[in-house]
């Protein structure tokens, strides 16, 4: 790990976990241990909370505000203290991945990373694997999980389809970044400029990513989450990417929604828009009380922590 970035030096997450419950926070028995993985070019950082009695895995995915140590801040002690074995990974532009050379990468990267590294996890380990996502990277676990297949499960905190527009404009800063600004992104890309990039609080709703302003300052001065940018090629995808099994195909495994009540970025109904035409596995939704998109308030923490071991619990009980 010594050549790569790593959090052990970092400020910025401790300062944004300052926020979170006392309870949630690491200790010696439940911390991640930090691991690079090597794909395509990519040397993709790991937040690995290992556990080999666990009966089923968790892989976490942040979304476009967040990080995979921001993944392991939210779920890593309750769950790894109820028995499971979880792992967070940095998407490339985000955490502490550093992207391959040159590489300019789009939103069908990501999904092909996640799926990548399942089949990577099951290698030399048959145990199931469940997803987990917050804010786009609930979206992130539903496209794996369609493309992958082998998936036992996913959660999210958000499922959303960019192509529709009601969901873009409550995804996006404003109108104007919602009606011309991202698809203007698709014009850029298709003239070689994919590579121009701008910051995420730009082209997002980046001021409702949690609702504590002093939590949201420190959230901003964090380059590798809030403060991260994205490339006009990324965005181009993101907002028009069609994933391998659309919602009403969508048949691989059941599906929990852990929606924070006081969501001010995506509310329920942008999730109903896309689960409603799921018909095929089961959809649970559970409402987070008092939490924001990025969750800091109890008791919708406890809801969610709650929520998904009795999820993972039933895929123990479901995969023996």
């Amino acid at each position: 790990m010594s050549e790569y970035p790593t959090y052990e030096t970092q400020k910025e997450w401790r300062e944004i976990q300052s926020y979170l419950p006392q309870r949630l926070h690491f200790t010696p028995a439940h911390s991640p241990t930090e691991e690079v993985w090597h794909h395509d070019g990519h040397a993709l950082h790991l937040d690995r909370w290992p556990n080999p009695s666990a009966r089923v895995r968790l892989i976490m995915h942040h979304g476009m505000g967040t990080n995979g140590r921001m993944m392991s801040m939210l779920l890593g002690v309750p769950l790894h203290s109820a028995g499971f074995e979880l792992v967070a990974i940095d998407m490339p532009g985000y955490g502490c991945t550093v992207p391959r050379k040159g590489y300019v990468w789009d939103f069908n990267d990501w999904v092909k990373i996640s799926s990548a590294f399942v089949d990577h996890e099951y290698e030399n380990d048959d145990r199931p694997i469940v997803l987990y996502g917050l804010s786009a990277g609930g979206g992130l676990t539903f496209c794996s999980a369609g493309l992958n297949g082998r998936v036992k499960g996913i959660i999210g905190m958000t499922f959303m389809d960019m192509r529709i527009q009601a969901v873009s404009d409550a995804a996006c800063r404003n109108f104007f970044m919602s009606r011309i600004g991202a698809p203007s992104s698709r014009l850029m890309n298709t003239l070689g400029l994919g590579w121009f990039s701008l910051p995420m609080w730009l082209a997002g709703r980046m001021s409702t990513l949690v609702n504590n302003d002093q939590a949201l300052q420190a959230c901003y001065k964090d380059n590798r989450s809030a403060n991260a940018w994205i490339t006009m090629k990324f965005m181009a995808d993101f907002i028009t990417y069609k994933p391998a099994k659309e919602p009403a195909e969508f048949d691989v495994c059941p599906i929990l929604l852990t929606q924070p009540a006081e969501d001010r970025w995506t509310p329920l109904w942008v999730s109903d828009m896309f689960l409603k035409d799921v018909t095929k596995v089961s959809v649970k939704k559970v409402m987070l009380d008092g939490a924001g998109h990025y969750p800091l308030e109890d008791p919708g923490l406890m809801q969610m922590s709650e929520a998904i071991v009795a999820f993972l619990k039933d895929i123990e009980e479901t995969s023996v």
